[in-house]
């Protein structure tokens, strides 16, 4: 099966580890991801059924539009991507305007411009839930037609929800296989967790996902969880079955303090 790239930019995305990833997903009629984020691995599995979840409120609303009326987002978000738009000024006078609009669809639109006009794919708001993530400099963003329809079509098959994870695993049930991709622990004490919904992902956060994680497992549920490997979370996810994978990531922009971390795989597997 071809890889399908998402067509939003995202940090910490899955594209990369798909191989990995898809060769210890168990198999199963659903999959859930109570962290769905751009989508890679929705995109690159084949699941009769799809459950897909994320706090991200502006992120949840573009896939349900997608999903129901992809032809009306893609003609309107096209007009977005002009010249005259990748200009510093214009992408802070747009991100205004997100700030300042209660309008699903329109946020919708405006999201994927930011998404693609913005620095490093990030995705970021502030403690009042304000996105301020800075323009991103790129000669011509690349306008993802063809992977907005690949994510339309395949969405069909999915159910999008909004709400914390912990929400998620209870509406799984016998036989579902869980991918989790939550905000991934710290690499040092002050390194901060990256907050892509304006709420933040604290350590009982992840305590919390490996504990429903083993609830989960003794319902006849896999969970598949993807985080950085440390100390940390070798000791959360002792009941799992662990694989390390050297992905290596790099937390500063300053090369000579660049940090490197392998990744961790933790695999609860259902019991019967």
């Amino acid at each position: 099966m071809k890889k399908q790239r998402a067509f939003l930019k995202w940090a910490g995305g899955k594209y990369g580890l798909m191989e990995d990833i898809s060769n210890i997903l168990p198999q199963g009629d659903r999959l859930v991801e109570p962290f769905v984020g751009a989508g890679s691995v929705f995109l690159n599995t084949d699941y009769s059924e799809y459950l897909l979840n994320d706090v991200n409120q502006d992120l949840i609303n573009l896939y349900q539009l997608l999903q129901t009326d992809p032809e009306s987002y893609i003609t309107e978000v096209r007009k977005l991507f002009t010249a005259d738009n990748n200009d510093s000024e214009r992408y802070y006078e747009i991100r205004k305007q997100f700030n300042l609009s209660v309008d699903p669809f329109e946020r919708s639109l405006l999201f994927l411009y930011m998404n693609r006009h913005g620095y490093n794919g990030l995705c970021r708001y502030n403690l009042k839930g304000g996105y301020n993530v800075p323009f991103g400099r790129y000669k011509k963003p690349y306008f993802p037609e063809n992977e907005l329809w690949l994510f339309a079509e395949k969405s069909q098959k999915a159910i999008f929800t909004c709400e914390c994870f912990r929400e998620t695993f209870k509406r799984t049930q016998s036989g579902d296989v869980i991918y989790c991709d939550p905000p991934y622990a710290p690499l040092s004490p002050t390194a901060s967790f990256t907050s892509y919904s304006g709420q933040g992902f604290k350590l009982i956060d992840q305590q919390q996902l490996a504990e429903v994680s083993v609830d989960a497992m003794q319902r006849d549920i896999s969970v598949l969880i993807s985080n950085h490997d440390l100390p940390l979370t070798r000791d959360l996810y002792q009941q799992a079955e662990l694989t390390i994978k050297s992905v290596k990531r790099t937390i500063s922009q300053k090369a000579g303090k660049r940090l490197k971390v392998d990744e961790v795989l933790a695999l609860y597997s259902a019991k019967s």
